[in-house]
């Protein structure tokens, strides 16, 4: 379900940010706001998806109704090609449907094993990543590759019939699945005890919300693979891969080829033999040195920069350095951030806690958008400066991040708890 939800979801957004930039005429700094506004939208919503999980639907009956205005919303936007309204329509719908599901998912897969090993769980959520990847790859790989021979109406709609897929998919395997019923409304009359444990929930809570405070950070320069990284890629030299034209759009897909890459020699390797040597790689720790991989990616991606302003035309295969630098990063941060979320959440607010995770990707996305605002009407940075202001500021969150690490969670109470 996994790999086909995300085909659907990278499919679209693959041809996205040229769609609104070129087909509607929005301009390059109007449609790379618009597009992180959406995907803000995608990953603010999962609050509404956890809290129907955990207090009234669970999480099966969530996943399953919320796949359907999925489902609607790339339906409405192939019906209404080219119009804008229509397409803000359809991604309305879609933000709903993503990011309902979002949270459900991801615990909904934590749910699926017993209590076991730290390793266990990260092995689990490694796959649950790979899974993503693997569906991302071929969304970015092939949409734009529709869009060229057949259009943009069957580029939005095959991402639904594929999204279909994965419902009924999800659906197939019900009688199978372990489900955790929604939890109780609280008592108005709460026992000592239960308040006790009550309050000491919403205490952990809170303590995994601060320690993922400065993960917005991380996902503002992420998701600018899908923005300006598409941008600087239109500007080099697009080369054939055994008769497959790479551009800028379609190298989208060598980050989710490299996260397949990456989970095994982390999870399978690294991560097994430092353990197996008395020198485990803590979640945090993982995380942090995710936050500078991010940093140096920019960084690598503002050197390429400064040759497109001195007028040259690199070739497109530059980027791949900085793509394998960057995908690095996000599976040190992302796949270990879904493991630590579940792991430190309290049962009863694991949907929450799971969304609190994907509201981190919300509020990165904000942020690019209240910078690119800012920047066009007040600061004017371009290329390789703006770049080079978004490592600085990724050095300025990981240097935060270590001091609420430290202090919330010392390194050996959160490898115990992990376990």
């Amino acid at each position: 379900m996994e790999a086909c939800e995300r085909f659907s979801y990278y499919g679209m957004v693959s041809i996205l940010m040229l769609y609104l930039k070129n087909t509607l005429a929005m301009g390059e700094a109007n449609a790379k706001e618009t597009l992180h506004l959406f995907k803000t939208g995608v990953y603010l919503l999962p609050i509404l998806g956890g809290l129907l999980a955990d207090r009234w639907l669970g999480r099966y009956r969530t996943i399953l109704w919320l796949s359907l205005f999925y489902c609607a919303g790339h339906g409405w936007i192939a019906l209404t090609d080219a119009s804008r309204d229509g397409l803000m329509v359809g991604l309305a719908l879609i933000a709903l449907g993503a990011g309902g599901i979002k949270p459900c998912v991801s615990a909904f897969v934590g749910d699926q094993f017993p209590p076991g090993p730290a390793q266990r769980l990260a092995r689990v959520y490694g796959l649950f990543y790979a899974s993503i990847n693997f569906g991302a790859f071929f969304g970015f790989a092939l949409v734009p590759w529709i869009r060229d021979h057949h259009g943009h109406r069957w580029a939005f709609g095959i991402p639904g019939l594929f999204m279909g897929i994965a419902a009924l998919a999800f659906y197939a395997g019900s009688r199978h699945y372990v489900r955790i019923p929604p939890g109780p409304h609280p008592s108005p009359n709460p026992e000592p005890a239960a308040a006790t444990s009550a309050r000491s929930g919403w205490h952990d809570v809170l303590k995994v919300a601060l320690v993922l405070s400065p993960v917005p950070v991380f996902w503002a320069l992420y998701d600018q693979i899908n923005t300006s990284w598409v941008v600087q890629g239109e500007k080099m030299r697009p080369f054939l891969l055994l008769g497959y034209r790479v551009d800028g759009e379609r190298m989208q897909s060598f980050s989710a080829l490299l996260v397949l890459a990456w989970v095994p020699v982390l999870t399978l390797g690294l991560y097994p033999w430092l353990a197996r040597n008395g020198r485990a790689w803590s979640p945090l720790s993982r995380m942090q040195a995710g936050f500078g991989f991010a940093a140096l990616s920019f960084v690598l991606c503002a050197l390429v920069q400064r040759h497109i302003e001195g007028g040259a035309t690199p070739p497109l295969q530059w980027q791949m350095v900085q793509y394998t630098v960057l995908e690095l990063g996000e599976v040190l941060v992302s796949a270990t951030g879904l493991e630590f979320a579940y792991a430190h959440a309290p049962a009863q607010h694991r949907g929450l806690v799971m969304s609190l995770w994907l509201l981190c990707t919300a509020l990165g996305n904000f942020l690019v958008a209240v910078l690119t605002r800012l920047n066009t009407a007040v600061f004017k940075a371009s290329g390789s400066t703006e770049f080079l202001l978004y490592a600085a500021l990724m050095l300025l969150a990981a240097a935060l991040f270590a001091l609420l690490a430290r202090a919330l969670f010392p390194p050996k109470q959160a490898m115990a708890s992990a376990r």
